[in-house]
């Protein structure tokens, strides 16, 4: 048969970083990626990028650990080359802290990030209100900068982007070989999944340069994560709202939450605030399935649904959901091979 034509739908973090694999993993098929947002204006671009993964219910425990072992040592590699400034890549050392003891001493990620290990008695001092506290050195993906890297990354590789709104997956089986499901939120209406749902998140962008270490409160009620060129204070997590209009009293709780970790923000000027809505559902889709109309069939590969894990599993979703399409890709050939006996 012919190479191979891969579509991969969406262009967030997800969407071009499969592409990317499929095209570094799948020698000899054509991919493209096509969506109706490009950055800056996808969901990933609202993302703070902090590799602190958080346990999906619905995935086994093994399954998650692997996902971001392969993300964390992919964006590591990238974080120790030349191309790190480039691709927004960098490693952070900081803090998450808790009122309370943690249900788990130690998470399920603790072996994979780098130096975990609990507070000492004179760094948790510098969080009053806090009993408890685990410091480690973790990355963080600078969102636009990564995604654009890895835009330029992708049409080095041969492949093609383009701005295009697809209403239904059976719209692209006369130009695509396999379609590769990546929209995210948006799947909720692609492919009907109604297990989808927004966990709608508010963030702010400050200028505060002297914040080098990061802060997360363990019950996910604040945040701070200091960037390249900015510093992210968070946030939100507003189940099934799809408001994506920033909120002023929103801003100002998420404002003063975070100078109660650090004090020193109430010095820092806000650059901007900005909405995106994670898309969320009991477990990770990440599966193969036929579509049919009649006698004409059309492989697809589901990976989207990762919440607000987006950043710190793609890569590892990416290599999974590449294998599929390379099992498509045999099935292709092995059917055509027939069709020629």
């Amino acid at each position: 048969m012919a190479a191979p034509r891969v579509a991969v739908v969406g262009a967030g973090v997800v969407g071009l970083s499969t592409a990317l694999c499929i095209a570094e993993t799948c020698p000899g098929c054509s991919v493209a990626v096509l969506s109706d947002q490009f950055s800056p204006n996808t969901t990933s671009d609202v993302a703070a990028g902090m590799l602190i993964p958080h346990s999906c219910p619905g995935t086994a425990l093994h399954v998650q650990k692997q996902w971001f072992r392969e993300t964390f040592t992919y964006l590591f590699s990238i974080s120790n080359s030349a191309e790190a400034s480039e691709a927004g890549i960098h490693l952070v050392f900081g803090w998450q802290v808790f009122k309370n003891s943690p249900e788990e001493e130690l998470p399920f990620w603790s072996d994979v990030v780098l130096g975990f290990r609990p507070m000492a008695e004179a760094e948790l001092r510098k969080f009053p209100h806090h009993r408890s506290g685990q410091a480690f050195t973790t990355l963080k993906c600078d969102c636009p900068l990564y995604l654009l890297w890895l835009e330029k990354r992708l049409r080095a590789a041969g492949a093609q982007l383009y701005t295009r709104k697809v209403s239904d997956l059976w719209e692209l089986h006369s130009d695509y070989n396999i379609v590769v499901n990546c929209a995210g939120i948006g799947a909720r209406q692609l492919v009907g999944d109604k297990e989808l749902f927004p966990v709608r998140g508010q963030v702010l962008k400050v200028h505060a340069p002297w914040v080098k270490n990061f802060v997360r409160d363990g019950d996910g009620s604040a945040y701070i994560y200091p960037g390249i060129h900015s510093v992210t204070l968070g946030g939100t997590r507003e189940k099934d709202c799809w408001s994506l209009s920033p909120d002023p009293g929103t801003s100002k709780d998420i404002f003063v939450r975070c100078c109660s970790l650090e004090p020193s923000l109430q010095g820092a000027q806000v650059i901007e605030v900005k909405v995106g809505l994670r898309p969320s559902r009991q477990r990770v889709r990440l599966e193969k399935e036929v579509l049919r109309q009649g006698e004409v069939k059309l492989p697809v590969v589901h990976n989207y649904g990762h919440g607000a894990d987006g950043f710190s599993l793609h890569w590892g979703t990416a290599i999974a959901a590449a294998r599929l399409v390379g099992e498509c890709i045999a099935a292709l050939q092995s059917s055509s091979s027939r069709a020629k006996l």
